[in-house]
Order: structure tokens, then C-alpha cells, then sequence
């Protein structure tokens, strides 16, 4: 169906996955099919409830509206912008964050794992008191641990000034400015002395040279947040190095890794690292306690 015929917006949504699929479109930064993305591009552009119920889709367009809707999937299709950057925002446990060019896209397994697993890990009927996560982008995880961890101090380290103003903006938006603590550094470097229940990080990861191999979509992303180093694992070693006077001796690490599972049990064998189980079987996430972590060198 071509753009003159669409009239409803179920025609529109199914244009728009037939152009997902003529341009090839890189999924998985907001959903991880060209259905869903797409409608929730489409309800967005229109400034319709994401939670609409299924007769909107055949609510017709006005021109003016089409107009916008064929300008937006020609930028999400042809020029491969992310979803999310046309949008400005970004959606994680529930939770509504700012995004832009300056910050990676917000996704994470860390919203499986907070609730339960993660917990499981630290003594039972210690308050945590004291959290961190190291890399936080858009703040969007720093937020997040916020809210599970409600007695907790929380701070928030990066090393880009830019992504730091967005997630100053996001804590701000959040009403968490009295808890979550930012800092400009390089993992711990600039970060006043302090011990930690849990040093949590979803870290830049990629190695370099896969990069250049990026769907369009993920290259339009801060390289910063996304180039882990010649193996992938150059923040990763200096935070495991740095956490070692960082935590309380009853306290964990948490990183999530990617497609590194193989080369960080390579990497580090004497830590012995548990991988926390996630439902769709990737198992990327992994839990370091400092006891191990003080016997490492």
C-alpha cells in the first residue's frame, strides 16, 4: 500500500513494517520486532496513549497527521535514525527517560535481575545503604536503584560530560536529586572515597573493532558508550581493580557484559564468576562478591 492510500492507522503500521523490512531496519534499542516498534513510533508521532486499546487502529488520519507519520518512518527507515532519538525518550522498568544523540539508548537486563536476583546476593535483613552505578548514560539505572533500594544512597559515575547532563536531567525528572549523587569520572578516579553494598555497571563493552560492523542504528549511538577497548574489557578490568577498595566485605558487583561471557571467564577464572540466569537465556549479567574480588590480583 502506498503513502496516498494509507487512510487508517492500521494501514500506516503496516507500511511502516513493510519498510522496516525494505531498508533493512536494525531492531533491539526499543523493541526487538518492526510490529511493535513501529506502533509505538506511530501513537508516539500522533501523541496517542502507548497504552491504546486496539480500535485506534482504525482511526483515520487526517493529512496533516500522515504528513507527519511519512516524515518520521522516511527518517526511521531511509536515514536509519533510532526509534528513541526521534521520540526524545526511552522506556525502562516502567519508567519514562529523557534520550538523545548524547546518550546510548537505555536497555538492560538489569530490570529482569533488580527485583529479585540481585537482592539474593546481599544479606538478608541488611539494609542497603549504599549503591552505585558506574556508567550511568542516561542515568536511567541509577534511577531504577533508587526506587528498589529506597533507604540507599545512590550515586551515578560518567565519564561524558554530555550524557551526564541528560541524566542530571533525568534524576531531576524523577525528583531523586536529594539521593542519587552524579560524578564526572573515569570509573572511581574522580569519586570521593566511599564503601558500597553494590557496585552495579552496564559498561561499554564492545571491542573496537567490531564497532565499525554496527548496524547503521547502533552507530549513531556515542561511540564512548559503546567501545569497551581492543577485547572489549578495558572499563571492565579497571572497575573490577577499583571495586576492590570500594566495597563493604558483604558487598557484590554486578556487570552486565554482553556477548563476553566466554572471554571474561577467560579473563578472570581465579573470581570464579556466577552468571545470573535470564529468561531469554543470555545469562550476561554477573556477580563478583568482595570476598572474591579482595583474594584477586
Amino acid at each position: 500500500m502506498s503513502a496516498a492510500r494509507a487512510q487508517t492507522l492500521g494501514d500506516w503500521l503496516a507500511r511502516a513494517q513493510r519498510l522496516y523490512a525494505r531498508h533493512g531496519v536494525a531492531l533491539g534499542q526499543v523493541a526487538d520486532n518492526a510490529h511493535d516498534e513501529a506502533l509505538y513510533l506511530l501513537l508516539r508521532t500522533l501523541g496517542l496513549p502507548l497504552d491504546s486499546r486496539p480500535a485506534v487502529l482504525r482511526r483515520r488520519l487526517t493529512p496533516e497527521q500522515a504528513a507527519q507519520v511519512e516524515e518520521v518512518l522516511r527518517r526511521r527507515t531511509a536515514e536509519h535514525v533510532p526509534a528513541a532519538y526521534l521520540t526524545r525518550e526511552a522506556w525502562l522498568g516502567g519508567l519514562r527517560f529523557h534520550v538523545d544523540e548524547r546518550v546510548i539508548i537505555p536497555r538492560s537486563y538489569f530490570v529482569e535481575l533488580l527485583p529479585e536476583q540481585i537482592p539474593h546476593w546481599l544479606p538478608a535483613g541488611r539494609a542497603v545503604r549504599r549503591v552505585v552505578d558506574v556508567c550511568t548514560g542516561s542515568g536511567c539505572l541509577a534511577i531504577l536503584l533508587a526506587r528498589r533500594f529506597p533507604e540507599a544512597k545512590v550515586d551515578a559515575v560518567e565519564l561524558s560530560p554530555d550524557a551526564l547532563a541528560v541524566a542530571r536531567f533525568n534524576v531531576a525528572e524523577h525528583r531523586l536529586a536529594d539521593r542519587v549523587r552524579l560524578f564526572h569520572s573515569d570509573v572511581f578516579d574522580a569519586v570521593p572515597r566511599a564503601r558500597y553494598d553494590l557496585i552495579l555497571s552496564n559498561p561499554p563493552y564492545v571491542p573496537s573493532r567490531e564497532l565499525r560492523r554496527l548496524p547503521e542504528e547502533f552507530k549513531r549511538e556515542p561511540a564512548m558508550a559503546l567501545d569497551g577497548g581492543a577485547d572489549g574489557l578495558d572499563v571492565i578490568r579497571k572497575l573490577l581493580r577499583q571495586a576492590r577498595e570500594r566495597l563493604q566485605p558483604h558487598g557484590i558487583v554486578v556487570l552486565e557484559v554482553g556477548g563476553l561471557r566466554a572471554a571474561m571467564d577467560r579473563a578472570f577464572p581465579e573470581l570464579d564468576l556466577h552468571w545470573l540466569h535470564t529468561q531469554d537465556g543470555e545469562d550476561c549479567v554477573c556477580v563478583v562478591p568482595a570476598a572474591r574480588l579482595a583474594n584477586w590480583r
